[in-house]
Formats: structure tokens, C-alpha cells, sequence
């Protein structure tokens, strides 16, 4: 017990009543900043600022109007009804859908002839009906989609979720009615992600209370963890407000990863609260002992936590980089936390104040120091098998794929799932992208007829394996002006000779649309606002959302080398670029985990680093990093055995396990080189760790796994995969540091090394 900590501890307990008064104000204070902290709802955050796919994504954007499109569907078997009177419906559903605030315009089939377009007779209806099939409608036209253009975030006035909950509203009681989209995906899974957080800030706190009661049977002992988690997470997310931080799909997981750290920490106080009770101390004397003993292993233990999640800012996305820094800060809020309410919650008034024993404990006592003993006397199989195991599992990881269906971040049967299915099945393709070209000012039959000559390409080159393993178009649907224009004239300007002729025919055609589908000539042909006079014609592309991640990739990357060949780039003009949210979107997962290895060596090195300070004895910092990195590379491993894809869940689960494991070792460590330097041989020594930290190690896991089971019933599954995979990783670092770490201890460490770090403590 160093005199440092003794003093630290004692002037924590002698002004422990001003530090909780104070704990109280910071609270009232952060309270209304965490109000205004929100959600990022952009995609594009999270990709580096230097992505070659954000240029073009970003092109189309502010050239064509902000670029998010959703359709609102349902079925209405009378659609082309010969009286019309499908259309007329669809025409006034229209209406009341173009009216949503937030919506620049709609695309639907009742737009360019009205009711006219159900006549069989008339061949431009024809050439219409046959132009938006797929697109506005169903082949067998029993399905209807009005495509809804969103106006730009700054310029709409209300949110992406407004406009989606009011689009729902009028189109949900419609048979089938539902919403399909990129952008609905987004608000949806940003919906879930927020559900889930409010639903952890009570369910886990019931069920962790719950825990912490049957482990230690004191209400009081039930009140002080999880009030320093409510005030850990409430000081890091106004810090996070003020300094003008969003929540994102990535930080989301905040509140959870803090709970670890805060509960953990505050456990091992109750463990050795409660020792020095049972010695026949006074609450004073008894909170003096445990303060001093775990001043300092609670203080490396968070600042190790704070250099682990410090590794993130070497990853290239901002949302990583601000998670990290934001995970870091909580982590050191945690001691800050402890300090303020632990010694005046734990000394105030008269009620009981001695955690109790959980029932039938005393096998602990029994089992745990016999565990120690067991490992060391059978140190060489158990070794040889944990590297068996470990390298096996570990060789998974070379099978990991990346989950780049976004649906399937949902769980079955959620509004979003059963949308995008029905949208797959009836019109073919629920992926949303886009080609952008450039184009002349005024456009001309011999351009538009290249964009048709490399749209009959795409229909036909780009191929992809069918369920009986034969070739099939890779695209459902394919449309642009060209089309439109060549749809909407009154001859085929192919067939006409005269170049004047042809091109005043496509100037009538494209105004044709443009009067009766305004939306549909702007999202299809524009100028750049950034670039005056430069010109792009889109190319909008359909293509199955719902497939796997290599028949993705190897759609685009055909889509790619078409346009590459019709429309190369050249020193003036950029050629075809292929962009949209099904591009983003397939490289989405694959954007946040481009740096997870590399913030997992920088997190192994920064933790190795704070070991060494730590534990001052080079061997012992290199041996608690084994114990803690063998469990992230088996969990991550098995993914890859058992076929399960990174998802965003998943992205960072190295550098954030790692640091949420490694204090334990810190902890355990420090408790048994306490043991040896008081004389006691090896084994006691172990046994003493064993004893007092490993009975800490184990209630804290058991309530934080309790805790984090309620993440398991979320819609969102990231938050299943985040809640089993920091479990698992959770139950990994206990084992480590029961089993692989005493034995890596009393194989490889000789006494002499060990007396060499102890001193000083």
C-alpha cells in the first residue's frame, strides 16, 4: 500500500461529502447539454474524407438535387384498369405524397399521358408503360411505386425520420403499402440504434441491478455502480455535446462500453470493501483499505482502458476517430466518477452497510484458489491445448467476409426487411445507383445514342450466376434521358436520316417529360452549381439488393469497366463514374474496418507501453497482453468458422475489447505481486489473486453479461453482434486471466524478475 494512494484515499474520505455534493451538481449540469447532443444521420461520414468513392457520390449530389430517392409502394389490382380509374387513384395518392414537406417531387406512372396511359391502342402509352416498368410499376401491373425525390437536408426543414414517419402514415393503410429505399434503411436503423440506447438506460439497469443484489445483497451496494455509470456516461456525452460531437451508428455503443469499465471498477472496491469488513474494520478503516489498495491498479486500469480506445484515432473515418477520443475521455471520467460518489455514497447515513455474500459463495472460495493450484500443476497440456485452440480458431479469420446487405443489419421480419423483399420480388431490385456522364449543354441524338449503346451494354454484358448456376443480367433496370426521350417522341430517331430531324424529335420527347415529370428530366439531366457549364446526364441503375458481397463487387466492377470504354476519362472531362447508395453501401462495412488491424497493433503497442509503467517489469507487461489478445483473435476467428460476416457490430471489436479486457489483468496482476512481495511463495501468491481478484473478475462479468443480454432483442443487428461479441470477448479475458495468465506466470517468470517489479508498489 503505497503512501501516495493511503493519502490520496484519505482526503477522498475526508471531503467526501463536499465531492459528492459536487458529483450532484456536475450531473444537474450535464443533464441539459446530453439533451441536445444528436444523431449523425450521414452516410458519409463514415468513409475517409480522401475515399475515391465519395467524389462522385458527392458530384451527383449537388448536381442532381441532393440524389436520395425512396418509393412509397402498394397494390392496387385495378391499376390499369381500362376505365382508369387505377390511375386516378394513383394520381391523387400522388398529390397527397408530392405535399409531404421534405419531398422536392415524385416520379409515378399516372404523370406523362393521366388516365391515358392505361389505353392498349395508343403506341406512345405503350412505349411509357414499358419504359417505367420496374420502376413505377410491376410487370403483371398489379403493383404501383411513386418514387419520392427528397429535397437537400438544409434546404427541407425537417428531418429524414419526419419525413419518413409522415410518408407511413399515408401509405401504410394501403394494401401492401410500405416504404423501400436507401434513406428509409438509414432513418430506420438510426430509429433502432436510439430505441436500443434508451432501452439499455433502463432494462440493463433493472437487470444489473437485479445481478449486483443476488451477488452482494445490499441496496446500497446496488445504488453506487450504476450511479457512477450514470454519471460517467452523462460528463462524457455532454463533453461530447459541447464540443460539438454527434452520436453515429458507431459511438451509439458508448453507453455500453462505459458500463463495462465503470461497473467493473467499482466492483473490485465492493470485493475488497467487503475483505476488510470481514477483518473487523470500521467503514472507514474498511473503505481506507480498499482505497489504498486500488488507487493505483483502478488508475491504470483507466487509463489503459483510455490508451486502447485512444488507438482508434489512427483509423481514417472521423465517426472511428471521435468514438475513440470520446471513449477515451469516459474512461478517465470513470475514476473522476468513483472519486466523487463512491466515498460518500458508501459512508453516508445509517442504513446497513456491509455488501453481503451471494448465496452459496462459499464454493467460490473453495473452487477459485483450487483453479490456481489446478493451472499450475498441470501447466503443459494446458498450455499446449490453449495454443492449439487458439491458433485453430484464430486461423478463421482469414475466412471473415464483410456484410455489404444492408438489410441485412435487420432483423427478419422488421418493417424494413419485409419492404425491401416485397420491392425485390415485384419490381425487381430494391438497390438504388447511378452512372453520371458528362454531357453537352445541348443534348444531341449521336450523345444520347452513345448512352444507349452503353445502357444495351449493361442490360446485356453485365452477368452474374442464377440460382441453377446459368448467367443472368446482373441489372434490373436501367433508365435514363435517352430512354425517356426516345420513349416519349413520336418516331424512333433512329429510323430517321436527317440529323436536324433526329434531334428536334428528342427535344420534343425530353419536353414531353419534362412538363408532365419535372421531377424525373431534373434527377436525370442537370448542371453543376460548383462547375458552371459543365453538364452530367444520370444513369439510373436497379440491381437486387438482397445478394452476396462478391456478386456485388463483381456487378460493379463491370458497371466500371463499361463505362470506362463508352465514356473514358480524358485531361478535360472525368469519363463515367459509377456512384449512388448501393456502391456506398456495399463499401460501407468495409470503409469502418479498413483500419481495425492497424488500431489493434497501435492499441497492443499503446497498451504494451502503459503495462510497462504499469508493472515496471518488461516480461510481466508482455505476458498480460497474451491472456487478453488470445480471446479477440478466437472470437473474430470463429466468425470466420462459422460463416458469420463483420458487420458494423462487429467493425471494431479488437481495439474496443482489448481495452475493455486488459484491466482486469492489471488488477489481477497487482494483487498478486502484492502477495509475493509480502512473502508468499508462487502458488500462495496465486492463490491469493485467485481469492480476491478473480472473485471480483467473475461478478463483474456475470453482471455485465446479464446486463448487456437485453441487447440481444434489438431490431438492429450490429447491436446483437456488438452485445454477443463483447460478451464472449468478456467471458474470454475471464478465462485469460484465470487460467492462461497464472500459467503463463509460473511457467515463464521466474521469483528474481518478480521481486524486480515489486519493488515500489
Amino acid at each position: 500500500m503505497t503512501p501516495l494512494a493511503q493519502r490520496i484515499t484519505e482526503w477522498l474520505i475526508r471531503w467526501r461529502t463536499i465531492l459528492l455534493l459536487l458529483g450532484l451538481v456536475i450531473a444537474a449540469a450535464a443533464w441539459f447539454p446530453t439533451r441536445r447532443l444528436a444523431f449523425d444521420r450521414s452516410i458519409v461520414t463514415l468513409f475517409a474524407d480522401d475515399d475515391p468513392l465519395l467524389a462522385p457520390y458527392r458530384k451527383l449530389k449537388h448536381t442532381f438535387g441532393g440524389n436520395e430517392l425512396l418509393m412509397a409502394v402498394y397494390r392496387d389490382d385495378e391499376l390499369f384498369h381500362p376505365d382508369g380509374r387505377g390511375i386516378v387513384r394513383l394520381a391523387q395518392l400522388s398529390e397527397r405524397i408530392e405535399a409531404v414537406d421534405g419531398i422536392s417531387g415524385i416520379i409515378s406512372i399516372a404523370q406523362p399521358l393521366g388516365p391515358a396511359i392505361v389505353d392498349t391502342n395508343d403506341p406512345l402509352a405503350g412505349r411509357l408503360r414499358q419504359l417505367f416498368e420496374g420502376y413505377t410499376h410491376s410487370a403483371n401491373g398489379t403493383i404501383a411505386a411513386i418514387v419520392c425525390v427528397l429535397q437537400p437536408p438544409a434546404e427541407s426543414g425537417v428531418s429524414r425520420r419526419e419525413i419518413v414517419d409522415r410518408l407511413r402514415e399515408i401509405v401504410g393503410p394501403l394494401p401492401s403499402g410500405m416504404l423501400a429505399g436507401e434513406p428509409v434503411m438509414v432513418v430506420d436503423g438510426l430509429r433502432y440504434v436510439e430505441e436500443d440506447g434508451r432501452r439499455l438506460a433502463w432494462t440493463s439497469t433493472v437487470l444489473l441491478a437485479i445481478t449486483i443484489f443476488v451477488c452482494f445483497r445490499s441496496l446500497r451496494w446496488v445504488l453506487i455502480p450504476l450511479a457512477v455509470v450514470q454519471l460517467t456516461v452523462m460528463t462524457t456525452e455532454a463533453s461530447m455535446a459541447l464540443a460539438g460531437l454527434r452520436l453515429t451508428m458507431i459511438s451509439s455503443m458508448l453507453r455500453a462500453i462505459l458500463t463495462v469499465v465503470a461497473i467493473a471498477t467499482v466492483i473490485h472496491v465492493i470485493v475488497r470493501f467487503r475483505d476488510a469488513r470481514s477483518k473487523g474494520l470500521s467503514p472507514r478503516l474498511a473503505l481506507l483499505e480498499a482505497g489504498t489498495l486500488l488507487a493505483v491498479p483502478i488508475f491504470w486500469a483507466c487509463t489503459t482502458d483510455a490508451v486502447g480506445f485512444a488507438s482508434l484515432l489512427a483509423a481514417r473515418v472521423e465517426p472511428v476517430q471521435q468514438f475513440g477520443l470520446m471513449m477515451a475521455a469516459g474512461s478517465l471520467l470513470v475514476i473522476v466518477s468513483t472519486a466523487l460518489l463512491v466515498p460518500g455514497l458508501t459512508l453516508w447515513g445509517r442504513h446497513p452497510i456491509d455488501p453481503g455474500r451471494a448465496w452459496d459463495e462459499r464454493m467460490l472460495d473453495r473452487s477459485l484458489p483450487a483453479l490456481a493450484g489446478w493451472v499450475q500443476r498441470h501447466r503443459r497440456p494446458i498450455l499446449i491445448g490453449s495454443f492449439c485452440v487458439c491458433t485453430l480458431a484464430a486461423l478463421g479469420t482469414y475466412r471473415l467476409e464483410v456484410e455489404t446487405d444492408f438489410t441485412r443489419n435487420f432483423r427478419r421480419g422488421s418493417p424494413v426487411v419485409t419492404s425491401y423483399q416485397f420491392v425485390e420480388t415485384q419490381l425487381g431490385g430494391a438497390g438504388m445507383w447511378d452512372i453520371i456522364v458528362p454531357a453537352p449543354e445541348t443534348l444531341t441524338w449521336d450523345y444520347l445514342r452513345r448512352i444507349r449503346t452503353m445502357e444495351s451494354r449493361l442490360q446485356n454484358e453485365v452477368l452474374v450466376p442464377g440460382p441453377d448456376g446459368k448467367p443472368q443480367p446482373g441489372l434490373t433496370k436501367v433508365l435514363s434521358l435517352a430512354d425517356a426521350a426516345v420513349a416519349g417522341s413520336t418516331r424512333n430517331p433512329e429510323t430517321i436520316g436527317l440529323a436536324p430531324v433526329r434531334n428536334s424529335l428528342v427535344r420534343a420527347g425530353e419536353k414531353l417529360l419534362r412538363v408532365r415529370m419535372t421531377a424525373l428530366i431534373n434527377a436525370l439531366y442537370g448542371e453543376d452549381p460548383t462547375q458552371p457549364g459543365k453538364y452530367y446526364l444520370r444513369v439510373m441503375l436497379r440491381a437486387k439488393e438482397r445478394q452476396p458481397a462478391a456478386q456485388k463487387r463483381a456487378i460493379i466492377r463491370q458497371v466500371e469497366q463499361i463505362c470506362r470504354e463508352e465514356f473514358p476519362p480524358s485531361e478535360n472531362q472525368p469519363g463515367a463514374e459509377v456512384t449512388g447508395f448501393f456502391v456506398l453501401l456495399t463499401n460501407l462495412v468495409d470503409s469502418v474496418t479498413a483500419d481495425q488491424w492497424r488500431t489493434f497493433a497501435v492499441a497492443l503497442l499503446g497498451i504494451g507501453i502503459m503495462m510497462l509503467f504499469a508493472l515496471r517489469s518488461p516480461r510481466l507487461a508482455l505476458i498480460a497482453l497474451v491472456p487478453n489478445a488470445a480471446p479477440i483473435l478466437v472470437v473474430t476467428g470463429l466468425m470466420g468458422w462459422l460463416g458469420l460476416k463483420i458487420n458494423m457490430g462487429a467493425a471494431m471489436i479488437a481495439a474496443v475489447s482489448l481495452g475493455l479486457s486488459i484491466d482486469s489483468s492489471i488488477h489481477y496482476l497487482t494483487t498478486f505481486r502484492r502477495a509475493y512481495a509480502q512473502g508468499g511463495s508462487v502458488p500462495e501468491a496465486l492463490a491469493a489473486a485467485h481469492r480476491t481478484t478473480g472473485r471480483a473478475l467473475i461478478f463483474a462479468s456475470l453482471a455485465l453479461i446479464v446486463g448487456f443480454s437485453v441487447l440481444c432483442t434489438s431490431y438492429f443487428v450490429p447491436t446483437i453482434y456488438f452485445g454477443v461479441l463483447v460478451s464472449l470477448a468478456m467471458l474470454g479475458g475471464l478465462a485469460g486471466n484465470l487460467v492462461v495468465l497464472p500459467l503463463l506466470i509460473s511457467t515463464f517468470v521466474a521469483e528474481d524478475p518478480l521481486q524486480e517489479g515489486a519493488h515500489g508498489r
